[in-house]
């Protein structure tokens, strides 16, 4: 993104700064466990219509079910695979023919089949797909539906810092995406270059990041397209931003982390929830701990 700025603590949800209502619509993606669930849950906690997907349709049932029985009605599921074309048109049909649009999406789902210090490739592609192909796509699908309401629509995508363009170590690739006037086209030539460099055996010689390599490639592509979409929708009431969790305690890190997804979740709902008068664009927002003076 073109700008960073630190979150140190939740931003103020009280009613004083309450611009939504129970008619604003947000999507969330990946939510069935993890940060995607709690965020669901604390959408769903100050107001908000929330719509809960997942790629498996009885955990993402059972998930919302779960919301419902403590007292959270404002809860929808509906089955939702980012990697594949076909769920993310079907999904979007769904969605216009039952609210008629949305007003924030937040781009959570994502995968790694990494341990925690291991660094295979074997899956780039999927995890590629998953993490960037599929929200780009999804987002893409889903911009004619935003509302533009006076409060701004809004795009919150969950990132990492892994995805800094200081990772890279090829100056060529790092040249590209720091371009002023990057395209999308840009972004997908870097990601199909790391891709054939997979099935060429030669990703470790051509400088790609060093750690998590397919996961830190896909956020790197995610954080890209973030900042060209920001800047075609500058001045309209569509904000997009991208929000580093941390270390978090998930499925994606074994259960290791230094914190909750509970904390991380109130986070980005804070941010996703900012009041108009002070909603960002183009900023790559760092959550926690000793990492959040990292350069993008």
């Amino acid at each position: 993104m073109e700008s960073k700025q630190v979150i140190s603590c939740p931003a103020s949800l009280s009613s004083s700064t309450r611009w939504w209502g129970g008619d604003t619509v947000a999507v969330v993606t990946g939510a069935n466990k993890g940060i995607g669930l709690a965020v669901v849950k604390r959408f769903a906690e100050v107001g908000l219509t929330v719509v809960l997907t997942a790629r498996d349709v009885e955990r993402g049932k059972k998930a919302a079910e779960k919301l419902r029985d403590e007292g959270l009605h404002n809860v929808r599921f509906f089955p939702l695979d980012v990697s594949e074309a076909d769920s993310i048109k079907t999904f979007v049909s769904w969605l216009q023919t039952t609210f008629g649009g949305l007003d924030i999406l937040v781009n959570n789902a994502g995968v790694s089949f990494n341990e925690m210090n291991e660094n295979s490739v074997e899956l780039a592609e999927s995890v590629i797909k998953t993490n960037f192909e599929g929200p780009k796509l999804l987002t893409h699908s889903l911009l004619p539906l935003f509302r533009l309401s006076p409060s701004s629509s809004r795009i919150l995508n969950i990132s990492s810092r892994l995805g800094s363009i200081n990772k890279v170590r090829n100056l060529k690739i790092k040249a590209t995406l720091q371009k002023e006037r990057l395209s999308e086209e840009e972004i997908q030539g870097v990601v199909n270059m790391f891709v054939e460099d997979v099935k060429q055996r030669r990703w470790q010689s051509q400088g790609w990041p060093e750690i998590w390599t397919d996961y830190s490639v896909s956020k790197l592509a995610l954080n890209a397209y973030s900042r060209v979409l920001a800047r075609r929708f500058h001045r309209t009431r569509l904000s997009v931003n991208c929000f580093c969790p941390g270390f978090t305690q998930t499925s994606l890190t074994r259960g290791q982390g230094t914190h909750t997804p509970d904390a991380a979740a109130e986070l980005a709902v804070s941010l996703a929830l900012l009041p108009p008068q002070h909603l960002p664009t183009g900023q790559f927002f760092l959550g926690f701990g000793p990492y959040n003076k990292s350069r993008l």
